[in-house]
């Protein structure tokens, strides 16, 4: 199982640099990867339960937020949980990567639709550039981790705790929903100056002749604060 589209990830064994690779996934144009809504079957959808979509008015801004210029990043550290209180969301990360293939690794939708997954070839939460959550908005039995993700505003605070024992603190900047088609992958997964994160899933209408979502919701948060985790 896959991300629809997913088959420009960097290939195991690609030569070159983790940088390199990540320049070359970036720059595919209109190319999204980590979309959410693999082979999603719309149990939410069918239920009738409709997983919030993002506003106009939480659009906010891709970028960092305001007053956090010169913010200090985080030494990497491997992700190990994230919390976002005001959806409700407190998961493990699954430590993903690609498949042999080269599309990238899910979480199953069987067994761990209720888990977020960070994105190994991205950034390390903290760390100057793009770190990447991906979830589930719904699976086979229903809602899933990241079901309210489009009901985040900019302001709302997402905690992710390293292993280093360390909580890297976020605020979110802006939500926004995204064709798959028009997918920005180069903002998405490309290397800003700060320190990103960047929430993905499913959004949007559900195509059932697919078996897939149309758009994809996208939170973009940026690192104000750390602590010591407990």
């Amino acid at each position: 199982m896959s991300w629809p589209q997913s088959g420009f990830a960097p290939r195991l064994g690609t030569p070159g640099s983790l940088r390199a690779r990540l320049a070359r996934l970036a720059g595919v144009a209109g190319v999204l990867l980590i979309v959410g809504g693999a082979a999603a079957v719309g149990v939410a959808i069918g239920a009738q339960q409709h997983a919030p979509q993002p506003s106009l008015a939480a659009a906010g801004v891709t970028g960092p937020a305001a007053g956090t210029a010169g913010a200090p990043s985080l030494s990497r550290s491997l992700p190990l949980s994230v919390e976002i209180p005001a959806i409700g969301v407190n998961s493990r990360l699954l430590d993903l990567g690609v498949n042999a293939d080269g599309t990238i690794q899910v979480p199953s939708l069987y067994t761990r639709a209720d888990e977020a997954a960070w994105y190994k070839y991205s950034a390390t939460p903290g760390q100057i550039g793009a770190s990447v959550i991906e979830g589930h908005v719904d699976g086979y039995h229903g809602p899933a981790v990241f079901f309210r993700l489009g009901g985040l505003r900019p302001g709302d605070r997402i905690d992710v705790s390293l292993a280093d024992g360390i909580t890297a603190v976020f605020r979110v900047t802006g939500v926004r929903q995204y064709l798959k088609s028009k997918f920005p992958s180069k903002a998405i997964y490309g290397t800003p100056g700060y320190a990103a994160l960047h929430l993905i899933t499913c959004g949007g209408a559900f195509d059932y002749a697919t078996g897939h979502y149309l758009s994809s919701t996208v939170v973009f948060a940026s690192l104000t604060a750390a602590r010591a985790s407990g």
